[in-house]
């Protein structure tokens, strides 16, 4: 499974992502990062990659989508990179979980 991170959130995360053996980018690393959401969006779909963003917009794209278009929705407040991170860590067991269940919408809180 591949992942895309948002502009709203690090690359670091990113980075975090890829050491943990997940095929992961941030959209400043696939020449996205002006990029309108809609471009995001469809280059995600496209790729068949998960957008992890803060941005609500993606939560009704994924919701209008197709069956294959997926999202984590970041619902932490603002908060350090160190912070981010560790939310990650901490709830990545149950975003794989999802991921394997089929949720196309997951909320990271």
């Amino acid at each position: 499974m591949r992942f895309l991170v948002d502009n709203q959130l690090p690359a670091a995360l990113a980075r975090y992502l890829t050491a943990r053996g997940v095929e992961c980018a941030h959209v400043l690393d696939v020449d996205l990062g002006d990029a309108a959401d809609a471009e995001i969006w469809a280059y995600a779909v496209a790729n068949s990659a998960v957008v992890i963003s803060k941005d609500e917009d993606f939560l009704y794209r994924a919701n209008r989508s197709a069956p294959s278009a997926r999202l984590i929705w970041v619902r932490l407040g603002n908060c350090r990179t160190k912070a981010l991170l560790a939310a990650f860590e901490s709830a990545w067991p149950k975003i794989e979980s999802a991921m394997a269940a089929g949720d196309r919408i997951i909320e990271l809180r």
